[in-house]
């Protein structure tokens, strides 16, 4: 009898501690479904194929440049040749790449290409890194504008 009571006791006492395990899982499910999803939700916001914000960010930056290609879903945007008209011995190329949904500094990158006009040819000619890095500083500025906006009703 009384070993019957202690096995009873053992089955009772498992049979506790895995209803409060279930419990404290099921539980911990429900408080990461209140957490608030505004921010993430306005961070990866997106109608197309990449994020919205670096998107239409990215566009507006170069805007001032003949577009040769854009693929929203494919987060390219591609420009043709602009000659400066303060520079006219020099052009530039770009090309933007948006690689995630989520509004990071990773999910952008911009290539430059640039050439010199050297005895009536183009040249190749080297880009300073700082330029390309000061144009991805300028799109990630204006998207994360755009999302505070958008996160503040205008």
């Amino acid at each position: 009898m009384l070993l019957d009571g202690r096995l009873t006791l053992k089955r009772g006492l498992a049979s506790g501690l895995t209803l409060a395990l279930c419990c404290g899982l099921l539980a911990s499910c429900a408080s990461q479904k209140k957490r608030p999803r505004a921010d993430l939700a306005a961070s990866k916001v997106t109608n197309i194929g990449v994020n919205g914000y670096l998107w239409r960010a990215s566009l507006d930056t170069v805007s001032f440049m003949p577009l040769l290609q854009t693929d929203s879903n494919g987060g390219i945007i591609i420009t043709d040749w602009y000659i400066n008209p303060s520079a006219q011995n020099e052009r530039m190329k770009l090309t933007v790449t948006i690689l995630d949904q989520d509004l990071r500094a990773d999910a952008l990158r911009v290539a430059a290409s640039r050439q010199t006009l050297q005895n009536g040819q183009w040249i190749d000619a080297p880009v300073q890194a700082a330029t390309t890095q000061k144009l991805e500083e300028i799109i990630l500025t204006r998207a994360r504008d755009l999302r505070r906006r958008a996160i503040n009703g205008g």
